[in-house]
């Protein structure tokens, strides 16, 4: 199927019926076979970029799936979407008290989907093992900074010995390649980036560095504060030698490098420039938040209720017919460039990385 190539505006094809079945499409020839799922909205730190000092409203228990609504929708995900890969994400999916029943539930799924987890680590270390032995693949940790001090300002928790023992959890229980993630703070972030390089080359992790979006609980984000793929590589390769990695990206988000030591190859380095060189055409994920709602971009300002479907009892055909009409419906791009660009309500703890 060959894949239109689109810029970022947020323009729509006219509306049609999406396809009945086949893999998951948009208008514009996009496949979506990753599923990103948030299971919760809560988290136990209180990220700059993410959420305020104080307060938010938390979804009610209600109005969030059952585990067994959740496993419906995995199923019909998995084997009548062609959905190959499962993220789940928060929120903190480390908060979920049956995480681990809910990876082995997906593990169980045929064919079988890689199984991922982005969690801030908090909490990893007791976990780790269990979540491997569930069906957990691989794993990304959130962190910004390896700084006690900028970690404590960044989290507003003095929780980075917890994050720390948690990779290194990971890295144990073999979930590799360990990937962390990390968002740069607008004055401090350049030498973040250095120290984090540095600090997973020798322990053997991949770093991404994703730019900053607009999609706090505050709206505070200005683009002209946020710190740049441009200046995160030219930052880079004033410390490191760095080259590009030859893998195909395919629909992966990060622009990969290798770091050399003389001959020798260290570890890898990904930058996602979500803003500044987005990578919508090539966008091959549908988002699925913990109230059961159908998102079919991070920046989307509607949703499709698949939780209203299942608790009026519609069948497995409704459910597959109304996720299809969501990802159809997919604009070209998200829209971060245009004029009259609007952030969405839902912050992004309560849609999931």
């Amino acid at each position: 199927m060959t894949v239109v190539a689109l810029g970022v505006p947020s323009v729509h094809r006219p509306v049609t019926s999406a396809p009945s079945d086949g893999p998951l499409i948009d208008t514009f020839g996009r496949v979506a076979t990753d599923l990103r799922v948030s299971l919760t909205d809560l988290c136990n730190l209180r990220c700059t970029y993410c959420m305020p000092a104080e307060g938010l409203d938390w979804l009610p228990g209600d109005q969030k799936l059952h585990p067994d609504e959740l496993a419906r929708l995995l199923r019909i995900a998995v084997t009548r979407l062609g959905i190959t890969s499962v993220r789940f994400t928060g929120g903190e999916p480390l908060v979920v008290p049956h995480l681990e029943q809910v990876v082995a539930a997906t593990a169980a799924l045929r064919p079988r989907p890689e199984i991922t987890l982005t969690t801030n680590g908090v909490g990893l270390a007791k976990r780790a093992d269990a979540l491997k032995r569930a069906g957990l693949d691989r794993i990304n940790v959130s962190l910004d900074t390896v700084d006690p001090v900028r970690f404590a300002a960044i989290t507003r928790r003095n929780r980075l010995e917890d994050v720390l023992s948690g990779l290194r959890a990971a890295k144990l229980a073999g979930l590799r390649p360990v990937k962390v993630n990390a968002v740069l703070d607008p004055v401090t972030g350049l030498d973040d980036a250095v120290e984090l390089l540095r600090f997973c080359v020798s322990n053997e992790y991949q770093l991404r560095i994703i730019e900053q979006m607009p999609l706090d609980a505050d709206h505070a984000w200005q683009r002209d504060r946020a710190v740049s793929a441009d200046d995160i590589l030219a930052t880079l390769q004033r410390h490191f030698t760095l080259t590009p990695d030859p893998a195909p990206r395919g629909s992966a988000p990060a622009q990969l490098w290798r770091v050399h030591e003389g001959d020798r190859v260290t570890g890898r380095v990904g930058i996602i420039a979500s803003v500044s060189h987005a990578f919508c055409s090539t966008c091959d994920r549908s988002r699925l938040t913990a109230d059961g709602q159908i998102r079919n971009c991070l920046f989307a300002r509607d949703e499709t209720d698949l939780r209203a479907l299942l608790r009026s009892d519609a069948d497995d055909d409704a459910l597959e017919a109304a996720w299809r009409a969501a990802m159809w419906a997919k604009a070209a791009g998200h829209g971060i460039n245009d004029p009259g660009f609007v952030q969405p309500d839902r912050p992004m703890s309560a849609i999931g990385g």
